[in-house]
């Protein structure tokens, strides 16, 4: 159409020079100046062919006296100027349009001088525009002209304008953002470098200058434009710079591919690898000179290379390279699985099989790696980290430092990965060289600059722990350690905390360099574990390191500074331990304030950890441990402490601040001195440690003593004074061996402590300021008497009892001390007489406080329990009036209710101890209170459910006084409120666990240990709770939740460490622990576990546990129709699934105990639940339950066989229950006096469901006529001769089924089964098969597993004479699921070598060459349009990159119905293709079809762009407008992507806008005929709008 224009107006006027004068006539516009550059193109046509003298001369006046001032114009004003300016599209529709014309101008004018002074021109403005902010418009039409002159300018004569242009273009590119830089990337860079010379070099110059850490995009941007120039073909290779030579072009590239965030960067770095590997291949077919680029290091492999001997392997490589990262892209692990394989394949054509290095630089492996960790698909960054882990198993590959990048992003979750790593850091040969320490050096330190997970870092200490022994860490490497060390503290999973500790210290022993380091660095090192979760005395980690100190004793290096306490060590471990000592009990001289705080115990815990160490190396270097010389060992060490010590109570100007150091010390080491492995009883160290310290007991007792009693304490700082000294009183008041000794100093201090105590308490200061010295003096003495009443509690005495004290009084004196409603007030300023004390108001008296109302109700709690004899409840009664705190228990409660509302919740255990006492006596006549103080106390236990410290001792406590015997007895028989208001909480606790688990294992364990009769001579009256609550035992029965994967991970991960048993330390340590916090496991199938255990304990001779077994029998079979009646969907392994699995499996182990009454009244039950579609597992426990039934009582036969008559609609899901039934007849009729009259029956049967229409009921239907068949060949039925026949024919025709067919092998399948060939009813009745073996068998998560040693380990109830039979006596146990479950495979095997190895994978890119296009396009569009005689519209629909049929034809029908202009394809072939036209519908005879090949599109797109068109691109970019935004033009070319490529990247570079569909959902994208539909149906809905309203 233009072009007809052209020709009309050159009709109405020969003269070129009028026809220019007016249309330069007028405003500008669009329209206008598209117009003036068709007629000037038109002229130019004219004079090629000889024409038009006075073109040159009209050419230089439209651009001197319009284009430029026009240009000049739009630079001037600023992007986005208000009124004037025209809208942006229109602005950039101008600018593209006058620069087309100008640089048509410049041709005309003969080139180069108007060209360079347009070019300068434009060259000062593009510089001043990016100086000054707001001017960005200036700069975009700045680059407008230098693209339209740019390649007018000659190469020698302007070399130094086109070198200045070139650096400005490429500044401004690299910048990356805005129009203008997008448009000096995509059109002006270009069109300089298609020019090449001095324009070229200094654009390349640029790329590849060393810079910073810019982004990567815009170069990358910048190089896709160039790529024709840069990576030129054969015919088109000039001299000039030749990318594929430098290495800093392909670190460019693989940083695309690797680190780039967005698509359209990743996109442009393929395309320059597929670009530089098609080059590759035909100039080494064509000139055979071979190609490489180093990577800069030494003897390192290159990062690209070519050589025409290893054309094929090199194309293999990089086809599956650039297939792998396009697969990638899709982010869907079912599309990237296949491809994996082929990342196997990289590695072999990587690595040199002759020599065994590397071919190809393993940075481009990382490249993958990277992109595949740094997923958001978990599941995508998992395979990749398998993967990685699996080809060092599996292949041997060099050493490379790039390739530990891998471990730094591999923080997945999953215990198998971690396994792997292991094994292969084991398997890596590692030395002492320099590369070996920088690379495990670089490893460690990357583990310790990221938050880790616990399970990571668990998994990657014990893979470092792996490594063989070599001496490649220094004084770095073990504190990149200990940062390491730190990172393992977050994680609030106790055993995974410790047993990454373990791990760690066993990779120090391994990796550290002993010369390089000192024992101060070593001993700072062993002081970041934590003792009590990793290091434990006694432990294979301890042995093993007393070992490795051993060894290295005399290696170990000297400081060059002094330790951490100011000691110039030696080498020698004793010495440093004794100067260690000596240096800690050493009191600095400004330590002499007694009112400092108190020292850090980190320093007596070094001690402490370091003696104990010494010793026990001592110790190993002779074969037999020596009594004498461990004594002398300790002595020597202990020596200056145990001299303080002994001075403690005779010298009073001993250092404050020291003799809490040697208190600290000495209690550290009694507490830790005591190995926690199984040799406890053989080990010498703790009693001699005693000895030693019995001989300054006296010192030390009287030193407590003085320091309790006597007003010394005085200072908020004293408290934690005070505190210490209870410790060391409990701590020497426990030792063994003290307990019945009349003169052990400790003891005697008991009675004075305690009655001091009490003056100080009873001593109410009448009229006295409560000062701070007086108020922590009462703090300390309550805090004393609750430290002797734990002694006392502890050694099993009373304080009225102690031997050799004439002088301790009744108990009511401590009674009367303790006034419940006082509390401690808060102290009057007073002046400070130094500046160490603390002022009077301290915030942190509150603290104080509540300690000290603890400390009351820890006294209350132990005479509460010590008088049990408590008085009635009764308030009227007369009561001694000598105890007033047992007088009114009720308002002793009350007291404890208050007092629950003031203390913190880690200091409520002794109200709780006491409220256990008191319900009791309260429940019957305060019900109202005794329901408020449930209420408060799960109040509290609940607010703490994520507190880890408090909550399982504050829990354990709590169980103990709601669910205490007694209370629930009471409740029970009064059925009031406590009663509904316990099951609530029961319930609640039961909701807990699914978020906390281990809660209802305390809660169950603790009522199954009181309600089970361990002995005749107990009351039987405790059982009846359990039938009271047996609710209770129904919910752990089928307790489990299914929980979400990283909280079933933890458990996964946890379970293995508690596997490795003894092997891992923390196991040990951790275990001891926990034992002294509660003893139950708190794994959740413990839960079950218990409740199995308890029903195993109940005797069936007992009426009353025979009912309450048949009562949960009953409740189970209701709890499971339940189930079965939810519309929820049952699918394997869910929620419903488990349940009904949970309930069948307790109803088998209370088999035995049902009788045939019981029976009656639940076998229709039984046979119901057989005719409901269960899940495999399932049919597997309700078909065991009926074998044993009708074999334990036959007489429930008939009932069995009715359930065969029932209709064929009500069997059709479960006959194959009732068959396999049948199948076990043998067992079945074992306690049948006469057996014939039941075979009989079960012929009958098997044969008429042997011909059903079902296959799989035929196979069932046979498998029980083949054992009903074989007993009645036993018996020798001869009455049965006349169905012999039929019977023989339809087993024989079965197994001589000719062929491999899918009938054969399936009976031979269901015959090998294990439920028909291995399992025997009775034989397998026992534990072990109902949880364990069975769920296995049938395909259950392992969550459903409970391994037979769980039964054994939970020693909280014990097993019984009366339990089931915990072992499988069959070969059961050893099959395997594959055994009875195998998949058909193989059968297309002989298919599968004759396949193309790409047809698993989806591939993206399919390279080809194509023809020249025809001569002239718009011709062929025309005359199409003209044969058509239709209307066009102005929408051209650009399909060339589409490679599918279906595609090109749906996209076909849906231009002709909107009316596009045209659709561009690749070939106009496809239109006579059979799926084109299915989808087309003739649409391609009304509709103009062009034919443009994909190498054509970057010309056809730029002379679009000249003819005014809008290039509109569908793909996702940084910049994309949506579609709901965007204004499409009149004039709009929609160009669409591959349906796996998108848009090439060197054709993004042309698109005017990028268009992108708004999403919702997770899928990446639309199928391309979609797409495309969307966007011609929005352009025609835009057009229609705006001719309705021009109407």
């Amino acid at each position: 159409m233009e072009w007809v224009l052209a020709e009309a107006l050159l009709e109405l006027s020969r003269d070129p020079r009028v026809l220019l004068r007016t249309l330069c006539q007028g405003e500008a516009s669009a329209e206008r100046v598209e117009t003036l550059h068709f007629l000037l193109q038109r002229l130019e046509d004219e004079a090629a062919r000889g024409g038009g003298d006075a073109l040159p001369e009209a050419a230089r006046e439209v651009a001197a006296g319009y284009l430029v001032p026009l240009l000049r114009r739009l630079r001037a004003r600023p992007a986005g100027a208000p009124d004037a300016d025209p809208p942006a599209p229109s602005r950039r529709r101008l600018l593209r349009a006058a620069g087309a014309a100008l640089r048509t101008c410049a041709r005309l004018a003969g080139g180069s001088p108007l060209a360079a002074m347009l070019a300068e021109e434009a060259l000062r403005d593009l510089r001043a525009a990016g100086a000054v902010p707001g001017l960005e418009g200036g700069a975009e039409a700045a680059v407008e002209v230098l693209a339209a002159v740019g390649p007018c300018l000659r190469p020698r004569e302007d070399g130094p304008l086109l070198q200045r242009v070139a650096e400005a273009a490429l500044a401004l590119a690299l910048a990356g953002d805005g129009e203008a830089a997008a448009l000096a990337a995509g059109r002006l860079l270009p069109a300089l470098g298609r020019g090449g010379g001095a324009a070229l070099r200094a654009v390349w110059g640029g790329l590849v200058a060393p810079s910073g850490p810019g982004r990567v995009g815009p170069r990358l941007q910048v190089l896709s434009a160039l790529a024709e120039r840069l990576l030129p073909a054969p015919g088109e290779r000039e001299a000039g710079p030749d990318a594929r030579r430098c290495a800093r072009f392909w670190r460019t590239v693989q940083a695309g591919l690797a680190d780039a965030e967005d698509a359209l960067t990743r996109k442009q770095a393929r395309y320059l690898l597929q670009r530089a590997a098609e080059v590759s291949a035909e100039v080494s077919a064509e000139q055979g000179v071979p190609c490489t680029c180093g990577s800069g290091e030494a003897n390192g492999p290159s990062l690209f290379w070519w050589s025409e001997e290893k054309k094929e392997e090199l194309l293999k490589f990089w086809e599956n390279y650039i297939l792998i990262m396009e697969t990638l892209e899709g982010n869907q692990i079912h599309v990237i699985k296949p491809v994996l394989p082929k990342l196997n394949s990289l590695f072999e054509y990587a690595v040199s099989e002759e020599t065994g290095r590397w071919l190809l630089h393993p940075s481009w492996h990382l490249c993958v790696y990277k992109r595949m960790l740094e997923s958001e698909n978990k599941i995508l960054a998992k395979e990749g980290v398998t993967h990685f882990l699996q080809l060092y198993e599996t292949k041997v590959l060099p050493f490379s430092p790039e390739l530990s990048e891998v471990a730094g992003p591999a923080d997945r979750k999953w215990v198998s990965i971690g396994i792997e790593t292991t094994e292969i850091f084991s398997c890596l040969c590692f030395s002492s060289s320099r590369r070996t320490k920088d690379f495990l050096l670089k490893w460690i330190r990357k583990m310790s600059s990221r938050q880790w997970c616990a399970v990571p870092i668990l998994f990657l200490s014990k893979a470092l722990a792996s490594v063989p022994r070599c001496k490649a860490l220094g004084l770095e490497g073990l504190l990149a350690l200990r940062g390491v060390l730190q990172c393992t503290m977050a994680t609030h999973q106790i055993l995974l905390r410790g047993a990454a500790q373990c791990h760690l210290l066993h990779a120090a022993m391994n990796l550290v360099d002993v010369e390089e380091v000192s024992l101060s660095d070593i001993s700072a090192f062993l002081m970041s574990l934590r003792q009590e979760e990793s290091l434990g005395r006694g432990t294979a980690l301890w042995t093993e390191l007393c070992d490795w100190l051993r060894v290295n004793e005399s290696c170990f290096g000297r400081p060059s500074t002094c330790g951490s306490l100011g000691l110039q060590e030696t080498c020698s471990l004793n010495a440093y331990v004794k100067s260690l000592v000596q240096e800690y009990i050493r009191s600095p001289a400004w330590e002499t304030g007694e009112n400092g705080r108190m020292p850090d115990w980190a320093e007596a815990r070094l001690v402490a950890l370091m003696v104990l160490l010494a010793v026990d190396v001592e110790g190993r270097k002779v074969q037999h441990s020596e009594r004498q010389r461990t004594q002398n060992v300790l002595r020597l060490f202990l020596e200056p402490l145990l001299d303080a010590l002994a001075k403690l109570g005779s010298n009073a100007y001993l250092p404050l601040r020291k003799t809490d150091r040697c208190l600290q010390a000495l209690v550290t080491l009694l507490r830790t001195c005591s190995p926690k492995g199984a040799s406890a009883r053989d080990d010498a160290v703790p009693p001699l440690l005693q000895d030693l310290v019995a001989s300054t007991t006296e010192s030390i007792s009287s030193f407590l003593l003085r320091r309790l009693t006597m007003n010394e304490l005085s200072s908020v700082a004293d408290l934690d004074r005070c505190h210490l000294y209870l410790q060391v009183f409990a701590e020497l008041a426990g030792l063994p061996g003290k307990r019945g000794e009349r003169g052990s100093p400790i003891l005697r201090i008991i009675a004075p402590l305690r009655n001091a105590s009490i003056r100080h308490l009873q001593d109410t200061d009448s009229g006295l300021v409560p000062t701070l010295g007086r108020q922590v003096q009462r703090a300390v003495s309550m805090a004393a008497l609750a430290a002797v009443c734990e002694v006392c509690a502890a050694l099993d005495q009373t304080p009225e009892l102690q031997l050799d004290t004439p002088d301790a009084g009744p108990p009511e004196q401590l009674l009367a001390a303790l006034p419940l409603g006082q509390r401690l007030q808060k102290p009057q300023p007073e002046e400070q007489s130094s500046l160490l004390e603390e002022p009077a108001s301290s915030p942190g008296w509150g603290r104080i406080a509540a300690q000290y109302v603890h400390d009351q109700w820890a006294c209350l709690a132990f005479l509460l329990k010590t008088h049990r004899a408590l008085p009635p409840a009764s308030e009227g009664a007369l009561l001694d009036p000598v105890l007033p705190a047992l007088q009114t228990p009720a308002q002793t409660l009350q007291a404890a209710l208050a007092a629950l509302t003031v203390l913190p919740s880690d200091r409520v255990l002794p109200v709780f101890r006491c409220m256990k006492l008191l319900v009791p006596q309260l429940l019957a006549s305060s019900e109202p209170v005794c329901i408020e103080a449930f209420d408060m106390a799960w109040k509290i236990i609940s607010t703490l459910s994520n507190t880890q410290l408090v909550f399982w001792s504050n829990l354990k406590a709590f169980v103990q006084f709601v669910f205490d015997t007694k209370v629930l007895t009471i409740a029970a028989k009064i059925k009031g409120q406590a009663y509904f208001k316990i099951k609530e909480i029961m319930h609640q606790m039961i909701e807990m666990s699914a978020v906390k688990t281990g809660v209802f294992n305390i809660l169950v364990t603790h009522c199954c240990q009181s309600w089970v009769v361990p002995a005749p001579e107990v009351s039987q009256g405790s059982f009846s709770n359990a039938a009271d609550y047996s609710e209770l035992l129904l919910e752990a029965c089928v307790f489990g939740t299914v929980f979400r994967r990283d909280q079933r991970l933890i458990q996964d991960v946890q379970a293995f460490i508690e596997n490795l048993g003894h092997e891992c330390a923390a196991n040990v340590v951790i275990e001891k622990l926990s034992s002294h916090t509660f003893s139950t496991k708190r794994e959740d199938r413990y839960v079950r576990v218990c409740a199995v255990k308890f029903l195993c304990l109940l005797d069936d001779s007992n009426a009353s546990h025979k009912a309450f077994v048949e009562d949960l029998a009953i409740k189970l079979l209701e709890k499971e129709a339940l189930v079965s009646s939810s519309r929820t969907r049952c699918y394997v392994n869910s929620q419903q699934h488990r349940v009904q699995n949970r309930v069948w499996q307790t109803l088998l182990v209370l088999f035995p105990r049902f009788d045939q009454n019981f029976l009656n009244r639940i076998i229709d039950k039984i046979f119901q639940a057989g005719f409901i579609n269960n899940q495999a597992s399932i049919k597997y426990y309700i078909e065991w339950i009926i074998i044993l039934i009708l074999h334990k009582f036959p007489q429930f036969l008939p009932k069995f066989w009715d359930c065969f008559s029932c209709g064929e609609e009500h069997l059709k899901t479960s006959i194959c229950t009732f068959l396999s039934v049948l199948s076990h007849l043998d067992i079945i009729t074992q306690n049948l006096p006469e057996k014939r009259l039941a075979l009989r029956q079960a012929l009958v049967i098997a044969l008429q469901w042997g011909f059903s229409h079902n296959f799989s009921v035929r196979l069932y239907a046979l498998v029980a006529l083949n054992k009903a068949w074989g007993m009645c060949k036993t018996l020798r039925m001869g009455e049965l001769d006349a169905l012999a026949s039929v019977i023989e024919s339809s087993l024989s025709q079965v197994e001589s089924t000719p062929g491999a067919g899918n009938a054969k092998r399936n009976w031979q399948r269901i015959q090998d089964h294990f439920f028909f060939a291995a399992f025997h009813p009775l034989q397998d009745y026992c534990l072990e098969t109902i949880f364990h073996i069975l769920p296995r068998l049938a395909g259950l998560v392992e969550d459903e597993w409970i391994a037979i040693d769980k039964f054994a380990k939970f020693t909280d109830l014990p097993s019984g004479a009366g339990a089931h039979r915990y072992l499988s006596a069959t070969q059961l146990r050893e099959l395997r699921p594959g055994d009875w479950a195998q998949q058909d495979a193989g059968s297309h095997s002989g298919e599968a070598d004759n396949r193309s190895e790409w047809t698993d994978v989806q591939k993206k890119v399919i390279p080809g060459r194509h023809a020249a296009p025809d001569a002239d396009l718009e011709l062929a569009f025309q005359d199409r349009a003209a044969k058509l005689g239709k209307a066009i519209s102005r929408l051209v629909v650009v399909a060339s990159l589409i490679d599918k049929p279906t595609n090109l034809g749906g996209l076909c029908r849906t231009c002709e119905v909107f009316g596009a202009a045209a659709l561009v394809v690749g070939s106009l072939q496809c239109v006579s293709d059979k799926q084109f036209q299915q989808l087309s519908v003739s649409a391609e005879q009304w509709l103009p079809l062009v034919e443009v090949k994909p190498p054509q599109l970057a010309n056809y797109l730029r002379q679009k762009q000249a003819e005014g068109y809008t290039v509109i691109g569908v793909e996702q970019t940084a910049r994309s407008t949506a579609l709901t935004q965007y204004c499409f033009p009149e004039r709009s070319l929609l160009l669409l992507g591959n349906e796996r490529e998108g848009i090439p990247a060197n054709l993004i570079q042309q698109l005017d806008v990028c268009v992108e569909i708004p999403q919702q959902g997770i899928t990446r994208s639309l199928n391309v005929h979609v797409s495309g539909a969307l966007l011609i149906w929005e352009y025609a809905r835009q057009q229609l709008g705006r001719r309705g309203a021009q109407a």
